[in-house]
């Protein structure tokens, strides 16, 4: 079953159990789907690569939006976008822990033979295509920075 069907089979699940806020998160990730279904040049159908890209985009946006909501003193609309946050992160990926994900950018440094800040952007092109989904973009950058930096 791909991830576009196990969102629809959940939304399925969260209305019969009238389970509000999960409801609300999964519309928002189908409507999400949809429109990147319709956008000017994309495929009819989306693949659970794309669609984890898009989720973890979703993900990220709500973690940001609760952090503005919790500098602003709005804890229950940051408790909001947290419990959706939530949802999103069931169709995640596990992440990479911080020792595996060192030990794979290292390996990516050593097979391109960077020696130091002026080889980052040959690094990060590799190691983004290789650890999409696994690991936050910003964790990658920050390794990416501290092992070419040694």
């Amino acid at each position: 079953m791909s991830l576009f069907d196990q969102i629809n089979e959940d939304m399925k699940a969260a209305m019969k159990a009238r389970e509000k806020e999960k409801l609300e998160a999964l519309r928002g990730i189908k409507k999400v789907l949809l429109e990147a279904k319709a956008a000017k040049g994309a495929s009819a159908e989306l693949d659970d690569q794309e669609v984890v890209k898009v989720i973890q985009k979703l993900a990220k946006q709500g973690k940001d939006s609760a952090a503005i909501y919790q500098e602003q003193g709005r804890d229950d609309l940051a408790q909001q976008e947290l419990a959706q946050v939530e949802v999103f992160e069931t169709f995640l990926p596990e992440k990479m822990s911080d020792e595996v994900l060192e030990a794979t950018i290292q390996t990516i440094i050593e097979s391109v033979g960077a020696s130091g800040m002026k080889d980052m952007g040959k690094v990060m092109g590799i190691a983004s295509k290789q650890l999409a989904g696994q690991a936050d973009g910003k964790d990658i950058a920050d390794k990416v920075k501290a092992l070419l930096n040694k």
